[in-house]
């Protein structure tokens, strides 16, 4: 039985299922031995065990509690579900509601809605609600659900008509109390942090409690003015840190203060109205939206009249968007679900700014609080700045191996330290400390801070050129990216449109288009009318906002529009203030009537269409109009209204690139209710056809010199579009996105209906030319036989959404086939474009995605490197925001990428070279019981080294993308190749230059005068008197151990080892500073060549200067003239050889491939392998072939039938090695492999 419950102990809970943070959580709680000996340690270890579990959070808990039911504990442990699987110990706190109220209101007034989550939280009869707080969200403890839920928000299981009645009338000032007891404050109040605060978290870091271990060693060890000189650094580079956090902790504190404190009138159940301060403001509230301008300080759910919004703060678009109440349905489904995707409709978002209000009657602009504070939109972005998601990125799993290796390779050198120094003699302590000093100069503490430093000049480099960057760590994985989605309207072509013509239904046919000119008089009719009235045109200070889409349809009609006020109101809509569209004055357009538009239904991305209700001034028929994308309008409209010749002439128009709109009315007649009553269902039926509006949608000048740009850098793009299938195509031809002589493959998917299965076909869609103009009677789908035989590589596949979703969920096994070719993506939706990022990513592609509009921000937050079209300077959606209005931005931004990235390749075999070249130089010096003095580890690792990570990553990108990218991994044979060769270039050279000084005829190892005798024996470190000629070097060792410098004493070798060690520094870093393909050459990087050439004189200056007080504050010896050249030659043997290595070997791609041809090496990314695949396939693509999914499962109650499918099980035997390493759907292939 315990093991049982120990087991079932185990089991986690989910936190925020199915959101971007969801994390399991565990229940435990404090066992008083276990805390006891906690603590005990605690104290033993100086504070050390309780600084590690604060580190290990999971460590902590697992050494102070017990597993047990979440319902017991005390404790509880978060994990992430993502690949990171990062921890987070939370206390489980109590809210005593009695304290704060009368025990009597409490219990009989806790809360109206005794369902609600909120009732079940109270416990009886105490009183008392548990909770927890993770990443600034309060959760409170459901004991009959038995989990955590959100207390700042209202639950999604609300009706409409629930939502209407339960919390329409407003809270009584008591519930509102308990409520904000167990919610919390209405607020995003981010506090700026304590400096003091700030220096301890740096110095926490590992690495800097590293330096700080190492600079203690340093002052023991006698080496004071570098034990200075380190520590002053470290105080400056923390002080940068703190100063950056602090900066940026202060910018975001005034981002949200301003509206954190407003005034808000609410509604009390009793009818009165209240003032208040919003930050009272709980789930359930009802305020009033008063005045235009107007910042809204929680999410709330539109219950009466309208708004217009600017959500430019979180999508970055800055067209307004127009609100609409949600309906008192008597529909029993949860709100969400009834309103589908478009219920953000309903929703106005915390942040935004409402631009205008319309009240409904008398009844002035409601809506319900949904979310407060961090549980609003803009605190789940001010939250994603605060807790922002690792990024996986193989450079940094790899630095971190690197560096274990390097702290075994100085475990090693302190092993060898400690059996000299114990050989020769020496205390305890002497060993101790010479032993750890070979750690402290094995690893280098100062890597993560010269990488983070390139990784800033890079987010500087880039802010310059317009990219603005809220994740730097993207940076990297920028240079990394392989595939590139794009948006089309507004990012591959122009925001703005230009009207053409209008195609009007005559009859049984479309009519030829009528060309659109300036000044041209439309005829009055029906679709006029829909051309002046179905928009979502607002006046802003008297200015047309809105769609420009919309403004270009408008403008079309040559009508003006304004804003009508009533005192008596309309007895079909009671609405007081309505949009009126009219001829201008003077107009030569004398026909019809001004129209009034009563009611809107916005524009839907999933529905595809909006529609108006209006009546003629002086009228009182009423009449829907509805545009939308043509598919969607024709299948509303009665059959017999549909023109015969519809489909032919909506492919001519679609195929030459064109965006087309489709219209459609409707005769509500004279409707006595409320409009606001009607079903949106209702009035988009039965519509009869009016025409359509043909649009020019131009690519932007930018557009195709930069996928031009991308494709000779073999970089693949990939359009996902909302718009028409056809136009996608048409405008991925003239882009250059596919290629003249390029097949494209439309692939069409039906879901299951009724009995008849899922099914897939492959059509060619073929167009020809004349003359190079596109012709009415030229455009056809090419049916040709199933033989026709694609070249490999030279056709794409193009498929809706609507396909798109059924080969996820029938042919999902296909699915991966299918995208290695596929270029088209069209009427897909904001959920799509997500889930086809995420596929591709699955691919093992690095995914980048580029967008403008609020349907793209699943998309950009999704993909590795999302870049936002938007004038904002940051937007929540991505973590690139550009204000280049092109796609200009994404060369660029790769371009920074793979500079960004070789730079912390460069900086990472820069430092860690460094290291080793001084591990190697002080174990040498070991075997004679010597060391560096103070002032040349100064010199070296200040004045060398520093300067060098300072300037080495001030290179700029190089202009021109390459066919290829940087290596992404550290542990890699090139780079591996590169730092063994340079390790035993210096380790040789170091050891013939230790060795050979000592077989110089000039040499001795007692007297320091035997090699120059011009200073007439005057030189830094003067013999002591106690030397004797005929010492040999054991004597001097011994004697050396009685002096008070011990430790370290100028000799020969010292002064050579040195000279080469310093050198060798900067030759590695000529040497690993790369300028092409992916940088500019290292003389454009000014400050570089000049610290490399100031360092380089400086050494050789010592080398062969002949001064006195150089000597003395260098510690070093003089040394014959041939000796010196002797070191010059060795070193510049090391340079030729190490750049011959690096140029002809290392960086020389076409030996790694020859090499790899050799040795039959192929690359095992997914995509990769799918692609070996697809090309051994000889009936891939199948053309004008059908597929049908066939059953093979049982149905259940829970799930729909399993598919599989006959073509991809044909070729089951070729693609098993690529199937065997997919990540697909558990749920289907589970059953298909059953079945198989």
């Amino acid at each position: 039985m315990s093991l049982v419950r120990e087991s079932n102990l185990n089991q986690p809970i989910l936190l925020n299922p199915g959101d971007d943070n969801e994390m399991e959580i565990f229940g435990y709680k404090t066992h008083i031995c276990r805390r006891a000996l906690f603590i005990l340690g605690a104290i033993l270890t100086c504070g050390i065990l309780a600084f590690l579990f604060y580190k290990k959070p999971k460590w902590n808990v697992w050494a102070n509690c017990v597993p047990c039911t979440l319902e017991e504990a005390d404790t509880v442990l978060l994990r992430t579900t993502d690949d990171f699987k990062t921890y987070t110990r939370k206390k489980v706190g109590w809210i005593y509601l009695s304290k704060h109220t009368d025990d009597s209101l409490v219990r009989c007034e806790v809360i109206s809605d005794k369902a609600s989550a909120l009732h079940r939280a109270i416990i009886q009869p105490d009183m008392k609600v548990r909770y927890i707080q993770v990443q600034k969200i309060q959760y409170a403890w459901d004991p009959n659900q038995k989990k955590f839920f959100k207390a700042g928000a209202l639950e999604n299981s609300y009706s409409c008509c629930s939502i209407h009645s339960t919390f329409g009338s407003g809270l009584t000032k008591d519930e509102e109390n308990i409520r904000q007891l167990i919610c919390g404050p209405n607020g995003i109040s981010i506090q700026i942090i304590p400096i003091w605060k700030l220096i301890l978290k740096e110095i926490s870091y590992p690495f800097y409690l590293f330096q700080l271990f190492s600079v203690c060693l340093w002052f023991a060890e006698g080496y004071t003015n570098y034990a200075i000189g380190i520590t002053v650094i470290m105080f400056l580079s923390i002080a940068m840190a703190v100063y950056n956090v602090r900066k940026q902790s202060v910018k975001l504190h005034k981002l949200v203060e301003s509206h954190n404190r407003v005034t808000v009138k609410v509604c009390r159940s009793g009818g009165e109205f209240e003032k208040i301060s919003s930050t009272h403001l709980v789930p359930g509230d009802v305020f009033i939206i008063e005045g235009n301008r107007e910042y809204l300080s929680c999410d709330a759910i539109l219950i009466n009249g309208t708004c217009v919004n600017n959500e430019s703060m979180l999508t970055g678009e800055s067209v307004p968007v127009t609100k609409m109440p949600l309906p008192n349905t008597d529909d029993s489904m949860p709100w969400m679900a009834y309103s589908k995707e478009d219920y953000r409709r309903h929703v106005l978002f915390c942040g935004t700014q409402v631009i205008q209000t319309r009240p409904s009657g008398h009844c002035p602009v409601k809506a319900v609080v949904m979310r407060t504070g961090f549980n609003t939109a803009k605190g789940e972005m001010i939250r994603s700045i605060l807790y922002p998601k690792p990024a996986s990125f193989k450079l940094l799993r790899d630095a971190y191996r690197f560096l274990m290796c390097l702290v075994a390779v100085g475990i090693t050198g302190v092993i060898y330290a400690a059996c000299i120094v114990a050989s020769n003699g020496s205390g305890v302590g002497q060993a101790i400390l010479k032993s750890l000093d070979v750690l402290t100069i094995a690893i280098p503490p100062s890597l993560p801070a010269a990488l983070t430093v390139g990784i800033l000049y890079a987010q500087r480099r880039l802010k310059k050129q317009g990219i603005f960057c809220i994740s730097p760590e993207r940076i990297n994985i920028c240079g990394q990216l392989n595939l590139i989605c794009f948006d089309k309207t507004g990012t591959l072509t122009e925001d703005g449109l230009d009207v053409c013509g209008l195609v009007t239904a005559d009859g049984k046919r479309l009519t030829r288009m009528a060309v659109l000119n300036f000044g041209t008089i439309l005829p009055w009719g029906p679709l006029f009318a829909a051309l002046a009235s179905c928009h979502s045109l607002i006046l802003v200070d008297d200015k047309i906002q809105g769609d420009p889409l919309d403004m270009k349809m408008f403008e079309a009609t040559g009508w003006e529009l304004m804003e009508k006020s009533y005192t008596k109101t309309y007895r079909a809509e009671g609405t007081t203030q309505n949009i009126i569209v009219k001829p201008r004055p003077g107009s030569s357009q004398v026909f019809g009537h001004a129209l009034e538009i009563l009611h809107q239904f916005p524009f839907s991305s999933s529905l595809q269409r909006m529609s108006v209700i209006t009546r003629q001034i002086g009228g009182d028929e009423l009449i829907a109009y509805m545009k939308g994308a043509p598919e969607k309008v024709v299948s509303l409209c009665r059959p017999e209204t549909v023109p015969t010749n519809f489909s032919s002439d909506l492919q001519f128009y679609t195929q030459k690139g064109f965006r087309v709109i489709a219209f459609g009315y409707n005769s509500i007649g004279n409707f006595t209710g409320k409009l606001t009553d009607l079903q949106r269902e209702t009035v988009e039926s039965d519509l009869t056809f009016l025409g359509l509006l043909i649009l020019e949608n131009r690519l932007k000048p930018e557009t195709v010199p930069a996928l031009r740009e991308l494709k000779d850098a073999r970089i693949r793009t990939v359009m996902i579009t909302g718009d028409n299938l056809l136009t996608a195509v048409t405008v991925a031809r003239n882009s250059g996105m596919i290629h003249e002589a390029s097949k494209v493959v439309l692939v069409e998917a039906e879901g299951l209906h009724e009995n008849i299965p899922a099914s897939i076909s492959w059509t060619l869609l073929e167009k020809n030319t004349q003359n190079g103009c596109l012709n009415h009677n030229d455009i056809y789908l090419e049916m040709e036989s199933t033989s026709l035989e694609l070249k490999r590589g030279e056709y794409h596949f193009a498929m809706t959404g609507k396909s798109y979703e059924v080969i996820l969920h029938h042919f999902y096994t296909l699915l991966p086939k299918l995208l290695m070719n596929a270029m088209i993506f069209a009427r897909m939706s904001p959920g799509q474009k997500a889930s086809l990022v995420e596929e591709f990513q699955k691919l093992e592609y690095c995914v980048g995605m580029c967008g403008d509009g609020a349907n793209d921000a699943g998309a950009l937050k999704m993909a590795h490197a999302g870049i936002s079209l938007s004038d904002q300077e940051a937007s929540v959606a991505s973590p690139f925001t550009s204000k280049i209005p092109s796609i200009r931005c994404v060369p660029l931004l790769i371009k920074e990428g793979r500079a960004a990235l070789v730079t912390s390749f460069c900086m990472f075999k820069y430092m860690a070279l460094y290291s080793i070249i001084q591990y190697f130089s002080v174990l040498l010096l070991y075997w004679q019981m010597n060391n560096f003095s103070d002032y040349q580890y100064q010199f070296e690792d200040i004045l060398i080294s520093i300067f060098i990570g300072l300037t080495m990553n001030l290179n700029h990108a190089y202009p021109k993308l390459v066919p290829y990218r940087p290596p992404g991994q550290l542990i890699s044979p090139p780079l591996l190749l590169s730092v063994i060769v340079n390790l035993m270039l210096s380790l040789a050279m170091q050891v013939a230059g230790f060795i050979l000084v000592q077989y110089q005829p000039w040499y001795s190892s007692n007297d320091m005068n035997s090699g120059c005798q011009i200073l007439n024996n005057s030189f830094g470190m003067e013999i002591p008197n106690n030397y004797s000629l005929n010492m040999t070097m054991a004597d001097n060792v011994t004697n050396m151990n009685e002096n008070e410098d011990e430790e370290r004493y100028a000799s020969y070798e010292r002064t050579t080892v040195w000279l080469l060690s310093v050198m060798n520094c900067i030759i590695v870093a000529f040497v690993f500073s790369k300028g092409k393909p992916f940088r500019k050459p290292i003389y454009t990087n000014w400050q570089f060549t000049v610290v490399l050439l100031a360092q380089l004189g400086a050494c050789l200056f010592i080398l062969f200067a002949d001064l006195e007080g150089l000597y003395n504050v260098l510690e070093i010896v003089c040394m014959p003239t041939l000796w010196r050249v002797y070191i010059l030659i060795m070193l510049i043997i090391n340079l030729v050889a190490s750049f011959i290595v690096e140029e002809i070997i290392v960086e020389n791609r076409r030996l790694w491939l020859f090499l790899k041809q050799i040795f039959k090496r192929q690359s095992k990314s997914r995509y990769n392998v799918l692609k070996r695949v697809v090309s051994q396939d000889p009936s891939w693509p199948p053309i004008n072939q059908t597929e049908q999914a066939c059953q093979i499962g049982i149905q259940t109650d829970n799930k729909p039938n399993a598919y599989c499918n006959s073509a991809y099980e044909n070729n089951e035997s070729q693609l098993s090695s690529a199937q065997s390493i997919m990540s697909n759907k558990k749920d289907c292939l589970s059953m298909q492999g059953t079945a198989l």
